[in-house]
């Protein structure tokens, strides 16, 4: 039953009718996180567009991505590098960890009582160790 009503022609433009909705919902998305993600717009502007955006979305979604488009992608971008600044912290915290410190400070005064290195050379390389 449903073959005939339904043609090829009708499930075509069903499945651009459903991409173009999903699309639609995923601008809808994106122009909601970089209203919120912005830094530079106070709260009240970013209520205005929130606003804008609810009461009269298509045209709220175009203006907004006119006005603001190209702050999308710095805002992206500066978040991706937020991101990965604070995983290559976390990194290097958790690769420096108090046992690694020990045993090269116990290297450096292996040194020093040998004599490679003075107690002056001993102090400047342990506070290195210890600052980091």
């Amino acid at each position: 039953m449903l073959a005939t009503e339904w043609g090829t022609g009708q499930v075509f433009l069903s499945m651009i009718w459903f991409t173009l909705f999903f699309i639609w919902i995923w601008l809808l998305i994106l122009v909601f996180a970089d209203i919120f993600r912005s830094h530079d717009m106070n709260g009240w502007v970013k209520a205005i567009w929130v606003l804008f955006v609810i009461v009269m979305p298509y045209l709220g979604v175009f203006v907004y991505l006119i006005a603001r488009g190209h702050k999308m992608s710095e805002h992206a971008a500066a978040d991706a590098k937020a991101q990965d600044e604070a995983a290559r912290a976390y990194i290097r915290q958790a690769a420096s960890s108090p046992e690694g410190v020990a045993s090269e400070l116990e290297k450096l005064a292996g040194l020093r009582d040998s004599g490679v290195i003075t107690p002056e050379e001993f102090e400047a390389q342990k506070a290195s160790l210890l600052a980091k």
